[in-house]
């Protein structure tokens, strides 16, 4: 046999990739014949067999070893393994193979890597399954401990939600429904005190009331009937009547003061009949039809239909919207709106009639909101503060309720609720 090493160098410059890096054949004494390129010029690598010396008895050679090649160190398995005749069993030669333990390297980094995050996975599962089913047994322990002691502290808005149906379950609907009671009466009490301090207040303005009517109505219109004696004189200038306009306006609005504190101390009975609530708020706004066209303002009536009719005082119920129509002309500039609107709501108390007015006006600064209905509270130059006071007042003697309520947009909006049915 001879060597072609043309051909076998050939054969080994193909057969060089990433995985297999150098290949170099030596003959039978140990003499490098062939190698790959990048390992021609090393002596260590090229020109050294591992098998010299002992060729034909020795058997394959294996190191993993680290070498210099294409400019950086590699790692790599090196194996030499004798060549034979056939039917002989002298060598002709060994070859040595340079295998690149890179990809086993990062294979087994990669192994390594994923066997750890699967036990990091069961042991996170382990413990996320540890954590739920310890929590699922005392979460609901804990929130009837932790709400228990939030409604003792009064909270009677709290609710303990805990859906199980065992034991705990049925004891945290048993202290909702405690609390459900609780809250019932607390604001039962909060209005009774409420409705305690407002009789208390009407007692002591009823009081002055009838103090100032008699101390001061007397005297007002002996003042009055002066006033307008002299003014019929011929001998008054321009400026002294107009002088006396200005009295004898004073003395009207202290007149308007004293009906008006009358009116909201004095508690009368209910003249009650049946009314469509549409008649009594058109007829309210007949009062002031003629304010609301001398500002040009748009009313917009959204009466639904079909609605029963009420047992109540009409006369005192178009007091009701009549003022509460007048604040709103009074907010609103040339040419703003106003919107009526009627129905039927579900309320805690039952079905209600519900009527809403609102305005496209300046609105309700927040900080007023509270005070509104409060008697002598007022934010305008000229008013009395006891139109909104009395209208409550009314409203509650029909066993209904009104609130300020959130407009939606611009401007004010208050909702009155009146029981649907009444005496026959």
């Amino acid at each position: 046999m001879h060597w072609d090493v043309e051909a076998l160098q050939a054969d080994v410059d193909a057969q060089v990739d990433e995985n297999r890096l150098y290949i170099v054949f030596f003959d039978r004494y140990g003499t490098s014949l062939v190698a790959s390129r990048d390992v021609a010029a090393d002596r260590a690598l090229a020109q050294t067999s591992q098998l010299q010396g002992a060729a034909g008895a020795s058997g394959p050679y294996a190191q993993a070893k680290d070498v210099y090649i294409a400019k950086r160190i590699r790692r790599v398995l090196e194996v030499e393994v004798p060549i034979f005749i056939s039917d002989s069993d002298q060598t002709w030669g060994s070859v040595k193979l340079g295998l690149s333990l890179e990809p086993l390297d990062r294979q087994v980094e990669r192994t390594r890597l994923v066997l750890i995050l699967i036990g990091l996975g069961g042991l996170l599962l382990g413990t996320l399954g540890a954590s739920v089913l310890a929590r699922r047994i005392t979460r609901p322990i804990k929130d009837l401990a932790e709400g228990t002691v939030r409604i003792a502290r009064g909270e009677f808005s709290h609710r303990i939600t805990i859906d199980s149906r065992d034991e705990i379950g049925g004891l945290a609907r048993d202290f909702n429904d405690m609390s459900d009671k609780l809250r019932q009466t607390l604001e039962a009490i909060e209005e009774a005190n409420r409705r305690l301090v407002q009789s208390e207040k009407l007692a002591q303005i009823g009081r002055m009331a009838a103090t100032i009517a008699h101390e001061i109505r007397n005297p007002l219109t002996s003042v009055k009937l002066n006033i307008q004696k002299v003014r019929s004189s011929l001998h008054l200038d321009e400026i002294e009547q107009e002088h006396m306009t200005l009295s004898e306006e004073g003395i009207a609005q202290i007149e308007r003061f004293i009906k008006e504190l009358l009116n909201f101390t004095r508690v009368s009975d209910l003249q009650k009949a049946r009314f469509g609530i549409d008649q009594i708020l058109d007829e309210s706004l007949k009062l002031l039809r003629d304010v609301l066209a001398a500002k040009s303002v748009a009313v917009e009536r959204r009466y639904a239909r079909g609605l029963p009719e009420i047992f109540v005082d009409g006369d005192r119920l178009r007091q009701v919207f009549a003022n509460i129509l007048r604040n709103a002309l009074e907010a609103l500039g040339d040419g703003g709106r106003i919107v009526i609107t009627t129905g039927l709501a579900e309320t805690e108390a039952g079905r209600r009639l519900r009527i809403r007015i609102s305005d496209n006006g300046p609105g309700i600064p927040e900080k007023d909101r509270d005070n509104i209905f409060e008697p002598f509270f007022t934010t305008k130059p000229q008013g009395f503060g006891l139109g909104l006071a009395n209208a409550r007042k009314i409203v509650e003697q029909h066993r209904g309720t009104i609130q300020a309520a959130l407009p939606g947009g611009r401007g004010a909006a208050f909702e009155i609720d009146l029981p649907c049915e009444g005496e026959p």
